[in-house]
């Protein structure tokens, strides 16, 4: 059933009412081009504030929403709930020209079940978008993440105890924090800082430092002083110092929090045991504790040992997409090299699914969070983690068709929301094998023909410039993969100068005119949010920092390896160059009765077994300088952990073999003393990094700089029944793989 709530008129009475009216109106006038009336009687139809009395509601994160014959009514303790009352309507009603549908009825009491829903936003040189905004931007993000159910927002003061403005920062950072904590306050929303501490000041400068600061915040609820990342502090004098700060801090702020994060420097092994001993004593100044990226503890295993006395709040990473906490399909770790290297770490990135997984993996050890966010290309996992935060399991597809509801009004909201989830689903495999990309790049295409509107929406941009992305990625693999085919057969005839001239055909016109497309669409998306999409243009503070357009050109296949390694065969006299060429495509190449692995090419499912701990994937695909035409493909994914294990079979028996590993040299500790290879529970080697032998020809041919080969033998006696349990293991500081050989020995 619909409702018909055009031409409404809005019932206020109070300052809080009126408050809501005006910002409720602002919203319909957008979505209309017509102001509601306002006035002390339902009118019809209408929509009327009006503050609780009692305990009408549990409290003032809450409201209620009564339907009457004419219209609805919300009920809150306040301005936040109202907005979030309003935001729902907001949510449920389609607009065309001047009509105003409410499409179900959405009478009840709506009470979130995390106590802490909030999203950072800090104004550093490091994010890809909050440094180019301005007071009024940040209290427009205010409202859209309160329309999904947040409670709380959180800035950085100086992080390095100075300012370190870039070229596109027009204020000071701890002046914008003050006026973003005052306008967080218009709105009734809380105020979190994170605030790390700073190896360059005394404990007095850090402490005069932040009562200074708090001092000047007008509204100040929680600080949130990280264990680490950043943080050199050992774990008792971090603990001490945030009581320190947490007498400051409720002296000028009575009723705020200190919540300290369990999150560890890398140097100190036992810090988050000596940790959990201070804060097991219980002191006052403490009110909770965060868990956060570079963890001292697994989320289950710090609940466990925190004291029920302090609650616990997440800090989810929903921004980047590789070298972190939660890298794309975080369960498997296996997001396509091709992808990963050309769009990068903070590309634009709806995972609905997948974060969806997380947030039930997680919410019952917590009390909410605030998520880590570096910009708005992660705008549609805010939404869908606020609106998980308030009403718990919630259904994806309805949380999606309201975000379109909510901000592409006047567009059909079931098309978009399908494909958003698309836009996840591009990144399923490699994207030569991947039709929806093309099926997702023509529904936003038409959507961009079809509702000319939405392209002075920043939010639809975003989108529309991921998806020409995935489709240029897509359209460049298999082009690439096209020549390469070509040119390996003319290669295996000894034809080097044709090869080459195939692996320098053009792209089609087709692809170019995409590309263009892309340098546009930065342009308007920076005017639009002041998202930096380059270096250069848009003064993104490095590739990493969601320039895409820094990485969308970088290499998909081995096109560009196998110019640079022809160029250098020319450099080989006569009699050697065809040599080398075989080598050249031979690579990778064994037989059925052999094996060879790479991470970035067969990802773990390869290995027969998952592996465990935490291990890292250091990931160079969106390096520029790594990933450059100097190594292959099959070298993108570093394997950092303390230990790799496979289960292989198909060996001949009564057969030796060659195990040869490609370690990363940067990893290479000597002082380390047992670097260890185990074959079938036998050790073969047992040393200090990489041991083996190394072949310096191979190295040279088919590593590229920093990486090096170490062979070790596997005897026959060694094999049972054609089967290999391997385990490659440091105990300390643990080494970085990328591939290995398993062969027969000549």
């Amino acid at each position: 059933m619909s409702y018909d709530f055009t031409g409404l008129s809005v019932v206020a009475e109070n300052k809080e009412e009126l408050y809501a009216y005006e910002l409720f109106s602002e919203e319909i006038e957008k979505r209309t081009g017509v102001l509601p009336s306002k006035g002390k009687e339902k009118g019809k139809p209408f929509v009327s504030f009006k503050m609780c009395e009692g305990d009408r509601l549990p409290h003032k994160d809450c409201f209620e929403i009564e339907h009457e014959d004419n219209g609805i009514v919300i009920y809150a303790y306040g301005i936040r709930g109202f907005i979030f009352g309003y935001s729902y309507f907001l949510r449920k009603t389609e607009y065309a020209d001047k009509n105003i549908t409410l499409i179900k009825n959405i009478k009840g009491k709506y009470i979130p079940e995390k106590q802490i829903r909030g999203h950072q936003m800090g104004y550093r040189d490091t994010p890809n978008t909050y440094d180019a905004w301005d007071p009024d931007q940040f209290f427009r993000y205010y409202l859209d993440i309160m329309a999904f159910g947040s409670n709380m927002c959180e800035h950085i003061p100086y992080e390095k105890g100075y300012s370190d403005k870039n070229a596109l920062m027009r204020f000071d950072e701890e002046e914008l924090l003050i006026e973003a904590s005052a306008l967080a306050d218009k709105v009734d929303m809380d105020v979190s800082v994170w605030f790390p501490n700073n190896s360059n000041e005394t404990e007095e400068q850090a402490l005069k430092r932040r009562e200074k600061l708090f001092k000047r915040i007008p509204r100040l609820d929680v600080v949130f002083p990280p264990g680490g990342d950043p943080g050199e502090l050992y774990a008792d004098e971090f603990v001490d110092r945030c009581l320190k700060i947490s007498r400051i801090l409720k002296k000028i702020h009575p009723n705020a929090k200190m919540y300290p994060s369990a999150q560890k420097p890398h140097e100190y092994p036992d810090w988050g045991y000596v940790f959990i001993e201070e804060i097991e004593k219980l002191p006052d100044e403490i009110d909770g504790v965060i868990m956060g990226p570079n963890h001292a503890f697994m989320l289950h295993e710090l609940r466990r040992r925190l004291p029920d006395k302090y609650p616990l709040r997440f800090y989810p990473d929903i921004t980047h997409n590789v070298r972190c906490e939660y890298p794309v399909h975080y369960l498997l770790d296996d997001w396509h090299f091709a992808v990963g290297s050309c769009l990068g770490r903070e590309s634009v990135n709806p995972r609905p699914v997948e974060f969806r997984t997380l947030h039930r993996q997680t919410r019952k050890y917590v009390t909410g969070g605030v998520s880590y966010s570096e910009g708005v290309h992660d705008d549609i996992n805010k939404a869908l983690w606020g609106d998980m935060d308030f009403f718990g399991e919630t259904d994806l597809r309805t949380s999606l068709i309201d975000y379109a509801r909510l901000f592409f009004y006047g567009a059909p909201a079931e098309t978009i929301a399908d494909g958003i989830f698309m836009l996840e689903q591009n990144w399923q495999g490699d994207p030569a094998e991947n039709p929806t990309i093309v099926h997702s790049f023509n529904l936003f295409d038409t959507l961009s023909k079809e509702y000319p509107f939405l392209n002075d929406n920043w939010r639809f941009n975003l989108c529309l410039f991921r998806v020409i992305c995935d489709y240029l990625v897509r359209e460049r693999r298999l082009f690439e993969l096209s020549l390469l085919e070509n040119a390996r057969y003319l290669l295996k005839e000894r034809n080097i100068k044709e090869a080459k001239a195939v692996l320098k055909t053009e792209l089609r016109k087709s692809y170019k005119e995409q590309r263009n497309r892309l340098d546009t669409l930065a342009a308007t998306l920076f005017e639009q949010i002041g998202i930096q999409l380059d270096c250069e243009n848009y003064h993104a503070q490095s590739p990493e920092r969601g320039a895409t357009l820094e990485t969308i050109d970088l290499p998909v296949t081995d096109k560009e390896w196998y110019q640079n390694r022809l160029a250098y065969a020319e450099t080989l006299a006569e009699n050697e160059k065809y040599d080398f060429i075989d080598r050249l495509l031979n690579r990778d190449k064994v037989c059925d009765d052999e094996t060879y692995f790479s991470l970035a090419l067969h990802g773990f499912e390869a290995l027969g077994l998952r592996q465990e701990g935490e291990f890292y994937i250091n990931f160079l695909g969106d390096r520029p300088k790594s990933n450059n035409g100097t190594l292959p493909m099959s070298m993108l994914k570093l394997y950092d952990h303390h230990e790799l294990k496979a289960n292989i079979g198909g060996f001949t028996k009564d057969t030796d073999y060659i195990l040869k590993i490609t370690y990363n040299s940067k990893s290479k500790l000597t002082i380390l003393k047992h670097h260890k290879i185990v074959a079938n529970g036998v050790t073969i080697y047992d040393g200090t990094p990489y041991g083996g032998e190394r072949d310096e020809q191979f190295d040279r041919e088919m590593l590229a700089e920093g990486f090096e080969s170490a062979s070790y033998v596997i005897s026959k006696e060694v094999l049972k029944s054609g089967v290999l349990e391997l385990s490659i293991s440091e105990p300390n500081a643990g080494f970085q793989l990328c591939e290995f050989w398993i062969t027969k020995k000549v």
